[in-house]
This record gives C-alpha cells, structure tokens and sequence, in this order.
C-alpha cells in the first residue's frame, strides 16, 4: 500500500495543493496542474489514444476535496469537472513528476495549437 499523505492543504489564493508526505516531502501542485492531468474519462478517454488534451484550465480553482476510503480524494473543479480520482500513488507520482509530466503538457499544448488561457466570449446585451 502506497503512503497517506499527512496533511493536504489547499491554498486557495494561488490554486495550490499542498500535499505532505509522511517521509518529509511537500509537493506543491497546482489546481490547473491536477486538473489537465485528471484520470477521469473525460480525461484519458475510454480506450487507448482516446485522451483529450485538456485546454484553457489557466487559473482553475478547486472548490471542494472529498475522502474516498482511505484510498484517495475527488477534487471537484470550479470548471464542474469532479469524476476524476486521486490515489495517494498517483498524487505522488504527480508530485514526484512534476516538471516533466508539466513540459509534456505545455509541449502538447503548442503541438496542437492550444493555450492554457481560458477562452471567454463576450455577450453583448441588446
């Protein structure tokens, strides 16, 4: 069984988890961080190569962590974005990861002629 994290704090003014390991080890990860890299379906898709590369996340914020077993949490997304799971593997290995699971978003960003910066489309009132 992988290690429980002893304490997760999440800063709500910079977006950030922070996430302390029993051995010592703090990560800071931040919300658009988490989210781009959510395991969920609507994430990774339902089958190999079906992943969506998730896009304008800039600046998402986390609005609630909810304990699932003694296993994992369910962030839930300020962008309505809550099925993804979070073992404590995995959020060490996001942790442990970090600039290199980070480059390969941007880098897939670029390739694909994305942004990270939401897209917002102004109404005009009549």
């Amino acid at each position: 069984m992988s290690q429980v994290p002893t304490a997760l704090n999440y800063r709500r003014a910079d977006t950030v988890l922070e996430i302390t390991w029993p051995d010592g080890v703090v990560h800071e990860l931040s919300a658009e961080y988490l989210r781009v890299h959510s395991r969920s379906a609507e994430v990774r898709g339902h089958g190999a190569g079906q992943a969506v590369l998730q896009h304008g996340k800039q600046g998402v914020g986390i609005n609630a962590i909810e304990p699932t077993g003694r296993y994992a949490v369910r962030l839930v997304f300020d962008d309505g974005h809550d099925s993804g799971l979070y073992d404590w593997e995995y959020l060490r290995e996001l942790g442990v990861q970090f600039e290199a699971y980070w480059q390969a978003y941007l880098h897939e960003l670029e390739v694909a002629g994305k942004t990270r910066e939401p897209m917002f489309i102004q109404a005009k009132q009549l």
